[in-house]
């Protein structure tokens, strides 16, 4: 596991983002995600698709990211779809029940399409940014809340 995750986004078109996530997504980084991605949403791209190809693990406080990345997508009129899913990952949305809630692609244009109900122009039209962030050296990224998860129950819990 590492404290680095890396977000690299492209703007295909208007109110629409990729965010391609590298790392590991555990109690170190999970805000770090929740955070950049946000900022993608409020910045007004509010249809966010997650690209998790590069993601090596993802634990409960990464899941509990991806959880909150949906509910801000939603608040914002827009919504969150999660695209290349690892197998390990996608054994964790299905076993919690969350795959139900998250739509998940197999690809990051299957999820645009599907988002949008037209194909997308080219996720390189306007650009890309990478924005690289860490922990501040004790573990915990600069200015992190921990995200807690008290469940030991295994039934899928009501995300809405």
């Amino acid at each position: 596991m590492t404290d680095t995750l890396q977000l690299t986004v492209q703007h295909p078109r208007p109110g629409l983002a990729i965010a391609t996530v590298a790392g590991d997504v555990d109690m170190h980084t999970a805000d770090t995600l929740r955070r950049e991605a946000s900022i993608i949403i409020e910045q007004g791209r509010p249809h966010l698709v997650l690209d998790l190809s590069q993601v090596g693990f993802c634990d409960s406080a990464g899941l509990s990211a991806l959880i909150g990345l949906w509910h801000a997508a939603q608040a914002a009129g827009g919504a969150l779809g999660l695209a290349n899913v690892p197998d390990r990952l996608m054994r964790m949305l299905t076993l919690t029940g969350v795959d139900t809630v998250l739509p998940v692609h197999a690809t990051a244009t299957e999820a645009l399409t599907t988002m949008t109900d037209s194909p997308p122009t080219s996720t390189s039209d306007h650009g890309s940014t990478t924005r690289a962030s860490s922990s501040n050296g004790t573990g915990e990224p600069t200015g992190a809340r921990r995200p807690t998860c008290d469940s030991t129950d295994n039934t899928p819990a009501n995300l809405s």
